[in-house]
């Protein structure tokens, strides 16, 4: 499987990006898809996931409310809406997905992971 992110770039505080993954590769029935996102020094956590068959989210407390992930069945692509964005939202953010049932919200969870596209917020 091999996952393409976009969508990353620099706004001003309290803009919008929208970020997405394209997966392909192999027949495509993954458990879940994340978007995780790493600051420079900092470890990569999670920002939010999805299960890929019914479509349950979840979300870091941080973004709760402003961010929105969703997934398009037809087009094996996940979304990640960002809005109000805040410059502690700086970061690498990478997409992944998971083969199997496991916890959504731990790395180690992951067997495919993309490339990483840059969000920068500007103050």
């Amino acid at each position: 499987v091999q996952l393409q992110a976009s969508g990353g770039g620099l706004v001003q505080a309290g803009g919008s990006l929208r970020l997405s993954c394209a997966a392909s590769g192999r027949t495509f029935n993954p458990y879940g898809m994340g978007w995780f996102r790493q600051a420079p020094g900092r470890e990569r956590d999670l920002v939010a996931a999805i299960r890929w068959p019914s479509g349950i989210t979840s979300y870091a407390d941080s973004v709760k409310g402003r961010f929105t992930i969703s997934r398009d069945v037809a087009k094996n692509t996940v979304y990640l809406q960002m809005d109000n964005l805040k410059p502690e939202d700086t970061a690498v953010y990478y997409c992944a997905l998971a083969t199997y049932a496991s916890a959504l919200h731990q790395p180690a969870a992951y067997d495919f992971w993309g490339q990483g596209t840059q969000v920068t917020v500007s103050s």
